[in-house]
């Protein structure tokens, strides 16, 4: 095979996507818009969500096998999807695949930077799991740029597993999105993360519960212009003029595992059971 067939070759592999659960397809909604072109993978690791109330070893056993499989496929770059994944395992990840196997590791983080040059009155709130606000990156990111701003932040026990259950307009995830946003505007955010990839598609709750005037910040498009660049930077842009479809495994115990993926996805999908 010439270098020039090895490279083509290169570039037509999949990126690969994964969280948690389903979460992260908010992610990749953003990655599908912005690069139509490229074929995506996406594992939901569904049957072990959430990571929030895991340990960083149980966190990150699960992301070595799902990379390890995901690599199995092909796949050009890794997208971890998961802020709580992020914090618990990206350093492991990036020694374990990145210099070995010369594959790109992006990861996530709560867009603290952006929500404090956002706010007008220098208060934001973090709406994120348990797991991301214990974090070490988290503390990182509130000594790096929460300095000069009020910081309140607020774990969503539960919202994950409504979200996992397709339950994005029901009355019980209103309650909980009620709970979790009112010490926030209570505290008077005018700027408010969704710092875990659920969170978005719970969007039209929480903007029902804090108002127009308050500014949802989420990291999906951010994450997606990074791998762009990424990917432009090493050369491998997929040169496929045609639209793919998106392949989706899930381990899901659910009976309706496969139907939620399709209702979050928005649109047809291949969907196999891992």
């Amino acid at each position: 095979m010439t270098a020039q067939s090895t490279t083509h070759a290169m570039k037509d592999r999949p990126i690969a996507v994964f969280d948690s659960g389903v979460g992260g397809i908010s992610v990749l909604k953003h990655i599908h818009a912005l690069l139509p072109f490229e074929q995506l993978l996406y594992v939901a690791d569904s049957k072990y969500a959430p990571y929030g109330n895991k340990t960083p070893a149980e966190i990150q056993a699960r992301c070595f096998e799902i990379a390890d499989f995901l690599i199995a496929k092909d796949a050009k770059v890794i997208v971890v999807a998961c802020n709580t994944a992020t914090a618990a395992a990206i350093d492991a990840m990036r020694a374990k695949y990145t210099l070995p196997n010369h594959i790109p590791i992006i990861g996530m983080e709560p867009a603290v930077k952006p929500a404090a040059e956002a706010s007008k009155n220098g208060i934001i709130g973090v709406l994120a799991t348990t797991g991301t606000l214990k974090s070490a990156q988290f503390a990182g990111l509130l000594e790096s740029y929460g300095r000069n701003v009020k910081v309140v932040t607020q774990a969503c026990v539960g919202l994950v597993e409504c979200i996992e259950r397709g339950e994005i307009a029901a009355e019980n995830t209103l309650r909980l999105v009620e709970q979790y946003c009112r010490p926030l505007l209570d505290a008077g955010a005018d700027t408010i993360v969704l710092g875990c990839t659920h969170y978005p598609f719970a969007r039209a709750l929480i903007e029902q519960v804090v108002g127009s005037d308050v500014t949802l910040i989420d990291t999906g498009a951010a994450v997606a212009k990074h791998l762009q660049q990424r990917l432009l930077a090493l050369d491998l842009l997929s040169d496929n003029n045609q639209l793919t479809q998106v392949q989706f495994w899930t381990n899901s115990e659910a009976n309706d595992a496969k139907q939620v993926i399709s209702q979050l996805w928005g649109q047809s999908a291949e969907i196999s059971i891992l």
